[in-house]
């Protein structure tokens, strides 16, 4: 089993840029595709980014061109740099680890951690 743990969430500024980090318990996250979703008030779970083993990464359209995630495999972290962040992006940001490379459905991913809060806001 892995565990997951989301770091780095803050309130900032729009336009600001902030970077996630997402470590796991085990030694080694190679197996999994590691996955960030995020959940504002109201709204549901939604996908954001997910990188597979090799490093490819994949993004929901509305984050395409401002985030970046990429992967440390031997130190088991993945993080996710935000950049021009909005209002929009105001959420709690989960990490998530699967096996299942390029899709961003809640159900395909197994072990979850507790999430940080963005804020954007001025």
């Amino acid at each position: 089993q892995v565990q997951l743990v989301e770091s780095g969430g803050a309130l900032v500024q729009p336009g600001d840029s902030l970077t996630l980090t997402c470590a796991a318990s085990k030694d080694t996250i190679s197996p999994y595709v590691i996955a960030w979703f995020r959940q504002a008030p109201g709204r549901e779970r939604e996908g954001v980014s997910s990188v597979c083993l090799g490093g490819t990464a994949y993004y929901e359209a509305s984050v395409k061109g401002r985030f970046f995630a990429s992967r440390d495999n031997p130190r088991a972290t993945v993080t996710l740099q935000m950049n021009s962040l909005k209002p929009d992006d105001t959420a709690v940001y989960f990490c998530a680890a699967g096996l299942t490379c390029g899709v961003l459905n809640a159900e395909d991913y197994s072990y979850w951690g507790q999430g940080t809060q963005v804020t954007v806001s001025s």
